[in-house]
């Protein structure tokens, strides 16, 4: 296995050689494209680019080039002729986008990447910062967004899920690492624009259709997808309709490893530990819970104070993944000057899943039973543990039903006049839903004896006794009075006494919204200055979360035998290759209509609104702007300011157990915050030759709390003894950002540019853990002072600089090469239980991108190489700093054009079957290995 700093080391080789290769004399060259950029400048609102000539040195500009060749070459005259910092992802045809995920191919441009927790890319982070203080406007506007309940990361973030936009509706991406005035605040790292296409700038009666098979070698199913698109305008070309239609299907299997933080991982404020294993007297005797137990590598001291994995979890986790989607433009020009456009998006997704966990809590459940332990660098790396007196292990199953939707609708009128002058009224809707609708939970547990053992990569859980037994497993025997949100559940007139199952968990998330502007530009000419931008905007947004629920309870404890219900057990291979090992690798197994059998037939209480797990965020934005452009003498550019007003009304309730009152009902309470923002930005370029180009920016922007950071209700995990909320009152992140680069553009096609970036940032929002909390805890019915409880706040400053190098070009033969190598490091004010430093979440130091692709006559084919090295990801459970190992991915795409309209192309996609793996701070404290597979895709599609 390459060693990550090797790795890295050859990879930067690679792009340090191929870099320098793009400045060399090229042996062919084939003439340019005649491609023209997008406008520079122009209110985002806008919809038809207006056309340039090509840029100089580009000679035999009369000669198109199209493919892959084509696309790179729109991409630079693009960024070339910006006024800002921007780099651009351009189609190579209808359809023919260079990656099945816009998330994937916005991970190729320097400076952005993305996390693979689940396989494949779904939120971007840009110039190390994180993917909840990023934007992506479709056409220059917001659109809402939701997601599917079971990830983790953000799900009520301001961001986008990349899988839900079908490829085939894309023209370009944008990605605005710079900001103007005239684009929507609201980023700390960059701003992604996704341009779609319009049936004015498209020739008349376009037709794509595709149709394809892929294929998941991690959950062996294959599916059929297909997309098409027809435009047709009149021979005026002043009325013309656009309609789209895409089907995705994939079949996703991921297996893996959890550790569920560890417990003991630090001492307490007096200098005391809280050892699962080790009891300590008032005089400070030690002596172990379990007489008799064996200590290998230390003594009973250091076992007193070693850390433990909290919980080791073997997940099995199943998502169908099915997007249907439908979009239609209209666009009417009743006069050359003025042009109305109507656009409207439907995205129906289905992210059905299952989940399937087995997980032992060694210390807290079976602590007063260990057998021997093994200590090794201050972590109780294995250990043995006889029969439990309760329970040793337990399974959770969780079938979560969810759909997805997106709906959006644009109004544009758009007025130019002869002498420059433009105007354009912009009002438009959206709305997003999707979670868990619902949610269900069925658990059993086992006494099993068992041992474990792990390394940085493996896990192993080996269990005395057959683990895919049912009659090794049963329900929970622990009866309490009923009750939720501080009520008691009745049956019959009478408190129910009995124990929890499971239930049924409804939270879904609604997201909306509506906007209303203009954009203006008026032509001046004093000094350098020819264009003022003038422009406002009224944003109307609610993100509300419902969440409602149903406990299941028995009175008398079953063995999973008894549930008169079909038990399989883990398929053969499921955990190969995650470094998950041992008999744990196969457990009972439930199908998900047997779940949500055994719940229908046992003691349900009513539906009832949890009030707790409910919050609804309504925010009013009101902006205007003001950009004067200007041109003189080689330099141009723009300066101007966005003021911004902000209000922020937060319904949600208190719920958070005491002493005093144990079994609070839930408060409904209303905060109401405001802040009025201006914000200055300054980008200016100089022409140095016709090959030459230096950049510089300045700007100060802000980023908006996460919606569910400002819904302030508590939550409490009573299994890992946390508890945490957000904070109504938070400001928003602010930073001011600088950016210099220098662009080499030796000849067509080929691009040299370095990029030095600076984000200074205040107002970090941070989130401090107070422990040692005494809370009620519903699973022991009593109140217990060992929880800790979490909550944002602002105070937090960091600093991300980093440079970039990047390039590409057209070498000979057909061959071509994009390559670029980022460096970006962070220091925050932010610090973990251990008192280390925090780096911003999703930066990596160092990423690498090598793409070499080839194209001649009918084929061409292009080879997509991505590293990145570690990354702190989140504080998780316990407050575990959770890190993201160095991770490789490679990606092929290859097509063949069997006739002049007809092409058959291939894909696959991670085809080094990476292993995702995660760690608190050091490799020898692991919390997570993931398998997800590799896929392929094979599709045959139609232009004309």
């Amino acid at each position: 296995m390459v060693l990550p700093k090797q790795m890295l080391l050859a990879s930067t080789a690679v792009v340090a050689s191929a870099i320098a290769g793009l400045i060399a004399p090229a042996g062919a060259q084939t003439a340019p494209s005649s491609v023209p950029p997008a406008a520079a400048e122009q209110p985002v609102s806008a919809q038809t680019p207006p056309t340039q000539a090509a840029p100089s040195g580009d000679a035999d500009s009369d000669i198109v080039v199209t493919g892959i060749r084509g696309s790179l070459r729109s991409a630079i005259a693009v960024k070339r002729e910006a006024n800002a910092v921007v780099d651009v992802i351009s189609a190579e045809a209808i359809g023919k986008f260079p990656d099945r995920n816009v998330a994937e191919s916005l991970s190729h441009i320097p400076g952005v990447s993305i996390d693979r927790r689940f396989g494949e890319g779904e939120k971007v982070a840009i110039l190390g910062t994180d993917p909840a203080l990023n934007r992506m406007l479709l056409d220059g506007h917001a659109l809402a967004s939701a997601d599917w309940g079971g990830n983790d990361n953000d799900p009520s973030s301001r961001t986008f899920n990349y899988s839900l936009l079908a490829p085939e509706l894309v023209d370009r991406l944008e990605v605005y690492k710079s900001p103007e005035p005239r684009i929507e605040e609201g980023s700390l790292g960059g701003t992604v624009i996704v341009r779609t296409r319009r049936p004015l700038e498209l020739k008349a009666n376009s037709i794509f259709a595709s149709g394809g098979y892929s294929y998941n070698d991690r959950s062996d199913k294959g599916n059929v997808r297909g997309s098409g698109l027809y435009s047709w305008k009149n021979d005026a070309e002043t009325f013309g309709v656009l309609v789209a239609a895409t089907y995705d299907k994939q079949s996703l299997t991921r297996a893996g490893v959890e550790f569920f933080g560890y417990d003991n991982a630090a001492a307490n404020a007096d200098g005391t530990y809280n050892s699962p294993f080790v009891n300590r007297a008032q005089d400070g005797t030690l002596s172990l819970k379990s007489p008799g137990a064996t200590i290998t590598g230390g003594t009973i001291a250091d076992l007193y104070k070693a850390a433990s994995p909290f919980g080791i979890n073997y997940a099995y986790f199943q998502q169908t993944r099915e997007r249907k989607s439908v979009s239609g433009t209209v666009q009417y020009r009743p006069s050359s000057e003025l042009t109305l456009t109507l656009n409207g998006l439907h995205i129906n997704g289905n992210y059905d899943n299952y989940s399937q966990s087995m997980y032992t809590i060694p210390g807290a459940w079976t602590g007063n039973v260990l057998q021997s332990a093994n200590i090794s660098n201050g972590v109780v790396n294995a250990a043995t543990f006889g029969a439990a007196t309760s329970q040793s292990a337990q399974l959770d199953t969780l079938v979560r039903k969810t759909k997805l939707t997106t709906d959006n609708l644009n109004l544009f009128a758009d007025w130019e006049g002869d002498d420059g002058a433009k105007v354009s009224f912009a009002g438009g809707w959206s709305r997003a839903r999707g979670g868990r609708n619902p949610e269900y939970l069925f658990n059993v547990q086992t006494r099993l004896p068992f041992s474990y053992a792990f390394t940085n990569d493996t896990a192993t859980v080996n269990f005395t006794g057959d683990p895919t037994n049912p009659a090794n497993y049963f329900t929970n025997p622990n009866n309490n009075p009923a009750q939720i949100e501080g009520s008691p559940v009745l049956v019959g007139g009478t408190q129910l006494n009995a124990a929890q199952i499971g239930g049924l968990d409804y939270s879904v998330t609604t997201d909306r919204d509506i906007f209303g502007g203009y954009d203006a530009t008026i032509p001046v000419s004093f000094g350098p200055f020819t264009q003022l931008m003038l422009g406002a905007r009224v944003t109307d947004h609610v993100n509300r979360i419902d969440g409602r629920g149903i406990n299941t309870y028995l009175t008398t404890s079953q063995l999973a035998s008894q549930l008169n219900v079909p038990t399989a057990s883990t398929p053969d291979g499921t955990f190969s290759g995650s470094g998950g090992l041992g008999n744990a690798t196969q457990y009972l197994n439930l199908s998900e209509q047997s779940v949500i059998d055994i719940l229908a037939n046992a003691i349900n209480s009513p539906l009832i609104r949890k009030i707790g797990a409910s919050t609804r965020v309504k925010e009013t934005v009101v902006a205007s702007y003001a950009q004067l452009n200007f041109e003189q003498s080689g330099f141009r550019g723009n300066i101007g300011g966005r003021l911004v007003y902000t209000k922020d009304v937060s319904d949600y309730a208190l719920t958070l157990s005491t002493a005093a009152n144990p079994n609070p009902v839930p408060t409904p309470t209303t905060t109401s915050t405001d802040y009025l923002k201006f914000l200055p930005s300054f980008n200016i370029a100089y022409e140095a030759s016709s090959s030459l180009i230096f950049r510089g920016a300045v700007a100060k922007v802000i980023s908006r709390p996460r919606y569910q950071d400002l819904a302030a209700s508590i939550s409490q995990n009573d299994t890992t003894r946390d508890a945490g909320g957000g904070n109504p009152n938070l400001k928003p992140y602010e930073s001011t950002n600088y950016e210099l680069t220098a662009e080499f553009y030796p000849r067509p096609g080929s691009l040299l540019a370095v990029e030095a970036f600076r984000r200074d940032i205040s107002n970090y929002i941070i989130t401090t853990r107070t422990e040692g909390v005494t809370l009620f805890n519903s699973l022991t019915g009593r109140l217990e002072n060992n929880y800790s409880v979490s909550q944002p706040i602002n105070g937090g400053k960091a600093k991300v600089n980093g440079i970039l190098v990047s390039g590409q070009s057209e070498i000979w033969g057909g061959f071509g090469l994009q390559a670029n190598y980022t460096y970006q490091d962070s220091t925050t004010s932010s610090t973990d239980a251990s008192g280390a430093d925090l780096n911003l979440p999703y930066l990596s130091k160092h990423t690498v991108n090598v793409i070499p692709y080839f194209e001649s006559g009918p084929f061409q084919a292009r080879l997509s190489y991505n590293y990145r090295t570690k990354y702190f990801r989140t504080i998780g459970r316990l407050g575990s700093r959770e890190m993201v190992a160095a991770y490789n991915q490679l990606d092929l795409s290859a097509g063949f054009n069997l006739t002049k309209q007809v092409t058959l192309s291939l894909n696959a996609q991670n085809l080094l079957d990476e292993t995702y793996r995660q760690y608190n701070a050091t490799p020898d404290r692991p919390t997570a290995f993931y398998k997800n597979g590799r896929t392929y895709v094979a599709s045959l599609s139609f232009r004309l």
